[in-house]
């Protein structure tokens, strides 16, 4: 079947999901005037629907912004995101699709961490790469409230600190801006949303990372467990970690 233009206009993004993700991009003035966005898109049903969320705002928010999108193929076993490349390409927005061959690096570079701490960091690394070549100021990246949440407790746990990660920072380097416009948002929403538009989400099977229970797949479980015996913990989950998620409160921001 053929791939046709503007496939947005068919996709209508649900109340919540519109108040809960502009709250976020107002309540941390993650978008300004004239700012040039970077998706960083996994094909993951949180990066998909994050793309079309920002493409809602595009064409209704009050400011103007422009709006691109990319992917790191880490040619992994079984992880193949190229089928977004026809997909964006029939969204009409501007695409980047690198390739890194980042299971053959960790076996020469990786050292002490975990494979998908080097991973992460290579991938942001090509991100921040890409921005800057192709005139991005703003990075945006996926991660919702069940994310922030498992942090959280991952940093308590086993840091011994209060933190999480930041709804919206300057990177080190003072030339990026990184913005989670789902801050807000709840996984099951995003799962919700990509299922009922039926967006082309590339399952991950990435054989370094899910050969095990991962530190935060044990968190993921802890709290749906209790969720289970507290139907609003999510609820208070944020009102705790709001002020963590500003940059202003701790300097470290990642």
């Amino acid at each position: 079947m053929s791939l046709k233009k503007n496939k947005t206009e068919n996709i209508t993004i649900p109340k919540k999901l519109r108040r809960l993700t502009g709250s976020a991009i107002s309540d941390f003035e993650m978008i300004k005037e004239g700012d040039k966005l970077l998706i960083g898109l996994s094909g993951g049903k949180d990066s998909l629907s994050l793309l079309h969320a920002l493409l809602h705002f595009q064409r209704h928010a009050p400011i103007k912004f422009r709006l691109g999108a990319m992917t790191v193929d880490p040619q992994s076993g079984d992880f193949d995101p190229s089928p977004l490349i026809p997909y964006l390409a029939s969204l009409g927005i501007p695409y980047f699709y690198v390739k890194e061959p980042i299971l053959e690096l960790a076996e020469t570079q990786m050292q002490g961490d975990s494979y998908c701490s080097f991973c992460s960091r290579i991938k942001r690394g090509l991100m921040y790469k890409t921005a800057r070549n192709e005139g991005y100021n703003v990075l945006v990246l996926g991660q919702h409230l069940d994310d922030l949440a498992e942090s959280f407790l991952m940093s308590a746990f086993h840091g011994g600190r209060l933190n999480t990660m930041k709804a919206h920072y300057l990177n080190d380097e003072g030339d990026c801006r990184i913005i989670r416009p789902f801050v807000y948002v709840r996984e099951q929403a995003l799962a919700r949303f990509a299922e009922e538009n039926n967006l082309p989400v590339i399952v991950e099977n990435c054989p370094a990372c899910f050969s095990k229970p991962t530190q935060r797949e044990h968190m993921k479980q802890l709290l749906a467990a209790q969720e289970k015996a507290i139907p609003n913990l999510f609820g208070s989950l944020l009102t705790t970690l709001k002020p963590l998620m500003d940059a202003q409160f701790y300097r470290k921001t990642d």
